[in-house]
């Protein structure tokens, strides 16, 4: 029995699981279970432990091993667990050798992150059981927003050269994937560490001129006040480029976002989509919400609840705030639990909202739909789609866009030969 890996977080703990995944395999690991947690809600690292203590049941022989932020962060915590044999930092989990020790020495191997100055290129062949591939650009934050523990987990912002992210996409399209994501922890803050100090918009024009045979890319989490003006230039003219953008928004009240240390104002939010939607049309954003932060009045949230509509967002995401040990928001007046939880379900209308309106406003369309699974795929936008007929995953197929399933499109296959 080979390792299994649990992942549970970001797209970047996707990407990095798939590492391990391949050394893990390299080494010859056998009946392992590798936990790669995530810090960023205490329901997060609930939910883990919940899962390490019934993995241990269901499995009593297994190795099992906890890495991640939550394990970076708090190696000692996971070290106390009887169910756990080893925690890896979020350095470790990504060296081969962490994987080469069927009997380790040490239980606990957990490097200082803030030491770490350089994100290696991980090369991987592909991602297993995914139709888009997943490619680390840039690892680490410079900033400290009072709510987010991250910075803590993963360290300071370093970038993965051009030529090693030109290198693996170019891999992975060789592979047969036809969309790739970017993604990092701040990617809009990539390059300034790296010879020449080259922005995001220009690894990105590089890429996709070196990689021609990319057909589709599509970033992760952006800050809106960090665009630099190549990006600007490919959001406008690089069809290649996804007409999806998500938006690290975090609140839509600008005493909110001062309190959260967050480098945007409202305006700065509502600009952004509004320029990125005069550039291309067709663009959706997503955006990330914390309902409830510490101090948080009516009016505030009112305002939050208010730039869904007013930014144009569509897909959501949104999280009850979760004091985490050890940031200043932590020690800020809390909100009411309750009050929390209410003003999370107002938000996730507002989104289930706005979701019904855009895709009843795609019925009578037509779509480049990515074939997910045999029926199953998404759009240039994101949405997922009902297709009418089995489609080999990875290929991407002309699609008239017919109906409306509850939250999903229903398409009617034009061309089945990858577009």
């Amino acid at each position: 029995m080979s390792a299994d890996i649990v992942t549970f977080g970001c797209r970047l703990n996707t990407y990095e699981s798939e590492v391990m995944r391949e050394n893990a395999s390299a080494a010859g690991m056998t009946d392992t279970v590798i936990f790669n947690t995530c810090a960023v809600t205490s329901e997060a690292e609930r939910q883990a432990r919940q899962a390490i203590r019934k993995m241990r049941r269901e499995r009593p022989g297994a190795r099992i091993i906890v890495t991640g932020c939550a394990a970076q962060i708090d190696p000692a915590k996971y070290a106390a667990m009887p169910e756990v044999d080893q925690v890896l930092g979020n350095e470790e989990k990504l060296k081969p050798e962490s994987f080469g020790l069927t009997a380790p020495t040490e239980r606990v191997l957990v490097n200082d992150i803030m030491s770490v100055t350089e994100t290696a290129g991980h090369l991987i062949g592909g991602l297993e059981g995914r139709a888009r591939a997943f490619v680390q650009v840039q690892n680490g934050c410079d900033h400290r927003c009072t709510f987010c523990i991250i910075p803590y987990g993963r360290g300071n912002s370093r970038s993965v050269p051009i030529g090693e992210v030109v290198r693996q996409v170019r891999l992975l399209v060789q592979s047969g994937y036809n969309e790739v994501v970017l993604t990092g922890v701040d990617i809009t803050s990539y390059g300034p560490d790296l010879p020449g100090g080259p922005t995001l918009g220009q690894m990105i024009r590089r890429l996709l001129a070196q990689v021609p045979e990319l057909k589709r890319l599509r970033l992760s989490s952006l800050d809106p006040v960090e665009i630099d003006g190549d990006l600007w230039r490919l959001i406008a003219e690089e069809p290649r480029l996804m007409p999806h953008l998500h938006v690290s928004l975090q609140a839509g009240d600008d005493m909110v976002l001062k309190r959260m240390k967050r480098r945007h104002l409202r305006g700065d939010a509502i600009e952004f989509c509004r320029r990125a939607r005069d550039l291309r049309p067709d663009m959706v954003f997503g955006a990330d919400l914390i309902a409830g932060f510490p101090t948080e009045t009516d009016e505030m949230f009112e305002n939050t609840l208010r730039a869904v509509d007013d930014c144009g967002l569509t897909w959501l995401h949104i999280f009850p705030y979760s004091p985490r040990p050890g940031t200043p928001a932590a020690k800020m007046p809390q909100v009411d639990g309750g009050l929390r939880r209410e003003r999370a379900a107002r938000l996730r209308e507002a989104g289930a909202r706005a979701v019904g309106r855009f895709l009843a406003g795609r019925v009578g369309t037509h779509a480049a739909v990515l074939a997910e699974k045999e029926t199953i795929g998404r759009t240039e936008q994101f949405a997922e789609v009902r297709l009418d007929q089995p489609v080999e995953p990875g290929a991407i197929v002309r699609t008239a866009i017919v109906g409306v399933d509850g939250e999903h499109l229903v398409g009617r296959i034009e061309r089945s030969t990858s577009c």
